[in-house]
């Protein structure tokens, strides 16, 4: 089978992408290179497909997805920050390149489009965990393009007979996130601090919680989205279904480097929302999936990966 992964240079695609490797299918990416690297991609650079171009890029996006069997589409501008500061360009990138990609799944006549939808589009829904059927409530820009890339991919299942499944993917963390970028993910963030000697930085007070999920749990629930049967026109949380807050992440921290940890609290940022967990019942019914690496094991694994990419040679 042959896959199509956009923006599979980045965090999240890089560790797809070996995977499907790993499995022996056949691969192609799909990359502009401005948030990815190819370094991502060493270890399988000569059994892939890179295709060097934007999904705002029809054309490119057409040439990539020739011959695929599926389609995952994961490249987005992707921090609520950024989105806050320029929608126009989160919007060009969110919604612009996913109805491109999606035109060009539609024309190549492929099995499958899965979408890397996000959480942030329940906003500040009080309720916990957030189930797929309440009522999105976006409160960003970056919030409301993800949650229009669902709504375009359930649209061409409608009116063109595409199948695809929407996965709302919760604060994902892991090896190969780049915590150098002021837009980067929040544990890559305060590892970096850590290994630098440096106060971690929280916006708020630290009790905010999020629901944060080894990428290895993230790549196996995507791959069973390209597959399983009954997925096609649904929207699947992807997270682990336990919170934790970040004063407690920090502890944990401390508990699995040694370090003494003192972090600068900052004003909380607008966009950001309160509480995240994810309701994964549907996820496990439809999909199969469970997810097989706790938080712990994932924030020790991804510090021992931070410490050598990122500590003193």
């Amino acid at each position: 089978m042959r896959h199509l992964v956009t923006g599979g240079a980045g965090f999240i695609g890089s560790n797809i992408v070996d995977e499907l490797v790993q499995r022996g299918h056949d691969v192609a990416v799909l990359d502009d290179l401005s948030t990815g690297k190819e370094a991502n991609l060493a270890g399988v650079r000569k059994k892939i497909d890179l295709h060097i171009g934007s999904v705002t890029d029809l054309a490119a996006a057409q040439s990539a997805c020739r011959g695929a069997d599926y389609v995952i589409h994961l490249a987005a501008r992707t921090s609520v920050p950024r989105s806050v500061e320029n929608p126009l360009d989160t919007n060009h990138v969110n919604i612009d390149g996913t109805l491109n990609v999606l035109v060009a799944a539609r024309d190549a006549k492929v099995r499958r489009f899965v979408y890397a939808a996000s959480s942030s589009a329940y906003g500040e829904t009080p309720m916990l965990p957030k189930v797929e059927t309440m009522q999105p409530e976006p409160i960003s820009p970056y919030g409301v393009t993800k949650y229009v890339g669902e709504l375009y991919a359930q649209v061409f299942g409608r009116v063109y007979g595409l199948e695809n499944a929407s996965l709302r993917y919760f604060n994902v963390f892991g090896p190969r996130q780049d915590p150098t970028s002021q837009y980067s993910g929040v544990l890559s963030r305060f590892m970096l601090a850590v290994i630098e000697g440096k106060p971690p930085v929280i916006f708020g007070d630290g009790e905010q919680s999020r629901d944060f999920t080894y990428v290895e749990n993230i790549v196996d629930e995507t791959l069973r989205a390209c597959e399983a049967s009954g997925a096609s026109g649904k929207v699947f949380n992807g997270g682990t279904g336990v919170r934790i807050t970040l004063n407690e992440v920090l502890k944990l921290l401390e508990k699995i480097t040694g370090a003494k940890i003192s972090a600068k609290y900052d004003p909380p940022r607008s966009g950001d929302i309160l509480h995240s967990q994810a309701d994964i019942s549907l996820a496990r019914k439809v999909l199969g999936y469970e997810p097989r690496v706790g938080f712990e094991e994932g924030l020790r694994r991804t510090w021992e990966w931070y410490s050598a990419a990122f500590g003193k040679k």
